[in-house]
């Protein structure tokens, strides 16, 4: 049974020579980047070779919400042929230097009809996404700040990045851009954290000292069955 995750990675790496074997163009993004900015359509689907994007929504009135990281093997976005207006308000950005093979929404559908692995694959795909939408609209809505922070440290030390292992690659501007909430509670949070040894904060990441003393504080949903 899957836990929700924040960032996807090697979701369809088993689907690399067959992309490369379809029409596509090769694209480079450098850090800071925008891979799409506030008000573009999504035209196109980019499958991520290498590097790290960051998705969020940019409110009207200048506030920001992360949704979501995404990095090598997985496509994002998604593929479908309705159009939404909220995709208006995404904002994704290179958190380094990145490549992708560039796909248009028309040849990634075509590869989606034709191929039905590829199609399941990416169904299962937005199921995680949908998953992570629920688990935060229906369940961490409703957490404590302190509660909030600790199911998201130990989503992330589940699953992070390559190499990360249990230690956590966020800064306290990313986590309070996750949680939507001030980076003085998520401070106060850490703090806590910190004394009871559970963590070591550092300047981008967050040294991970005590698995199950994060886990005791957890709720239910976000743990491994």
């Amino acid at each position: 049974m899957l836990i929700p995750r924040y960032y996807f990675a090697d979701d369809y790496t088993d689907f690399y020579e067959y992309f490369l074997s379809h029409p596509h163009a090769r694209k480079r993004f450098r850090k800071h980047e925008y891979l799409w900015a506030p008000g573009e359509p999504l035209t196109h689907v980019y499958y991520i070779i290498s590097g790290i994007a960051l998705t969020s929504l940019e409110h009207e009135d200048g506030f920001r919400k992360i949704s979501s990281m995404h990095s090598k093997g997985t496509l994002f976005p998604g593929c479908h042929q309705v159009e939404f207006k909220i995709e208006q308000s995404i904002v994704t950005t290179a958190l380094s230097d990145m490549e992708v093979l560039s796909f248009t929404k028309a040849e990634m559908l075509h590869m989606f009809y034709d191929n039905r692995e590829l199609s399941v694959r990416m169904l299962n795909w937005y199921a995680a996404y949908i998953n992570l939408l629920l688990y935060e609209s229906a369940h961490q809505e409703y957490n404590s700040t302190f509660i909030k922070l600790c199911n998201l440290l130990y989503l992330f030390s589940q699953n992070g990045p390559e190499g990360s292992g249990p230690d956590i690659y966020l800064t306290q501007e990313n986590i309070a851009e996750i949680l939507t909430t001030t980076r003085v509670h998520i401070a106060r949070s850490l703090a806590r954290l910190r004394d009871e040894n559970i963590i070591i904060p550092h300047r981008k990441w967050i040294e991970l000292c005590d698995p199950d003393r994060l886990a005791s504080y957890c709720s239910r949903e976000t743990l491994k069955p």
